[in-house]
């Protein structure tokens, strides 16, 4: 089961599904504001969704605002480094905003309170994040599948992974004996001059050695050498070792996105963190 990516009105992008049970505005054209908001009333209506989802520039969040949305996380200068962007929901059902993980915010509280220090990463000789490419996709697609039994956006599809690829995703892995071990992926927007680190995944016998930070270190530089100053990443509330990566990255909490990803099996909280580079 997938959820569906689609364009509407004059260039706005959604995904929405049952996988989700929501609908997420990927991308706001700016022609679509305000009328965008009805529509998307109306298509959760009629698939009985239980979130709106959306990721807005600033001057739009006013207009939600007023239909009801809450702020769940705000990144400041995401688009060209100057204009905030605001991640906003309306929850249709109580019970998706009610019942989260309250241990575990609590738990990553104390996260942020302490220190994080970044670990000492192996030499590049003995690990080397490498960028991937049309030949690796089917390696990709295995490795995710391998690793989520359920992920919010198609990466078990290997015509997913070949399409992403040829628009704005860039892959990096890590291989052993030609065998890819470890993968993750920038999701880039040059204009806005911003990039989403996300897909990081590792075959959970390699777990331990330190890889996601290995391929979130290569894939800062190879950002920052094409001009985007903006990188954040939306990571699972309740994967501890996953946030203290990118806190360990200097990456600063921006609000926590409530009851909002379908990963491995249940639709989960995630996490907003970001970086200015």
């Amino acid at each position: 089961m997938e959820d569906r990516i689609e364009t509407t009105g004059n260039g706005s992008i959604i995904q929405h599904g049952k996988l989700n049970n929501r609908i997420y505005l990927i991308k706001l054209a700016k022609e679509d504001c305000p009328s965008i908001i009805s529509f998307l009333s109306e298509l959760a209506r009629e698939n009985n969704y239980t979130k709106l989802f959306c990721k807005i520039p600033a001057w739009a969040a006013p207009y939600f605002f007023a239909d009801g949305y809450l702020t769940e996380a705000i990144i400041p200068g995401f688009f060209q480094g100057k204009e905030a962007v605001f991640f906003l929901a309306k929850y249709l059902d109580s019970d998706r905003f009610l019942e989260f993980e309250k241990d575990r915010l609590r738990e990553f509280s104390g996260l942020l309170e302490a220190s994080q220090k970044k670990d000492k990463l192996p030499n590049e000789g003995t690990v080397e994040v490498k960028p991937l490419d049309a030949s690796d996709v089917v390696q990709i697609s295995e490795l995710y599948r391998k690793v989520f039994r359920t992920y919010p956006f198609p990466i078990h599809n290997q015509g997913y992974i070949q399409k992403t690829m040829e628009e704005n995703v860039k892959y990096y892995g890590v291989k052993k004996n030609k065998k890819l071990i470890a993968v993750a992926s920038a999701e880039i927007d040059l204009k806005g001059q911003n990039a989403e680190m996300t897909d990081f995944a590792t075959n959970p016998g390699y777990r331990g050695l330190k890889l996601g930070q290995r391929l979130l270190s290569r894939m800062e530089k190879e950002m920052k050498a094409i001009q985007i100053s903006t990188l954040y990443t939306m990571a699972r509330l309740q994967s501890i070792p996953m946030n203290k990566v990118f806190l360990r990255y200097q990456y600063h909490y921006a609000g926590t996105l409530i009851k909002n990803t379908n990963i491995s099996g249940s639709i989960e909280s995630m996490n907003v963190l970001y970086k200015h580079i």
